[in-house]
């Protein structure tokens, strides 16, 4: 179909998509106990859409996310199912996807390059936290009762900020390595 617009996936795109949602997957098992685990996840996004680009790096996410979703243990703690993300901590993970369009939208715009990817990681970062927060106050009401925003921020947000953002630049290190070795067109 050439002139449609739509742009078809190679063999080689699919099979970077599902090596990247299988490395989010790795990124959520690797744990630092604490009241709300620290996890790669976000770093395993970050990733994805940096090497990938934004197409590709948001359907990486989409396929981990749908893999999460029907029951493989994808997420965080060997979790899997609709349950993970129907729970207060859901939004977290569905904002991940959010966060890789942002990222995709931003390299439409503005483009890759230096620090407008930076930028357009901490913008998806502060997305998936607006998302998460949102909804975490929302199921969080209707399990155990009212929450305030600064408690919620609290509890959920900013005890990640600086891991999250020390996640953003190994992101930044590690993607240029990748992206140069693997030449994705």
């Amino acid at each position: 179909m050439a002139g449609s617009g739509t742009k078809k996936l190679r063999i080689v795109d699919m099979a970077y998509i599902a090596l990247f949602a299988a490395l989010m997957a790795v990124c959520s098992w690797i744990s630092i106990p604490a009241t709300v685990p620290f996890t790669l996840q976000t770093f395993g996004v970050f990733l994805a859409v940096s090497v990938l680009g934004g197409r590709r790096g948001t359907l990486a996410v989409l396929v981990y996310l749908l893999l999460g979703m029907i029951g493989i243990p994808v997420f965080a703690g060997f979790q899997g199912g609709i349950g993970c993300l129907l729970g207060t901590t859901g939004g977290y993970i569905l904002g991940f996807l959010l966060s890789a369009l942002v990222m995709w939208a931003m390299e439409k715009l503005p483009g890759r390059r230096g620090v407008i990817l930076t930028l357009s990681m901490v913008a998806g970062l502060v997305v998936c936290y607006a998302f998460g927060t949102a909804w975490f106050m929302v199921v969080y009401a209707k399990k155990a009762g009212e929450i305030g925003l600064m408690t919620a921020l609290g509890w959920c947000v900013f005890p990640f900020i600086i891991p999250d953002l020390l996640k953003i630049a190994l992101a930044r290190i590690i993607s240029r390595r990748l992206a140069a070795a693997i030449r994705l067109q």
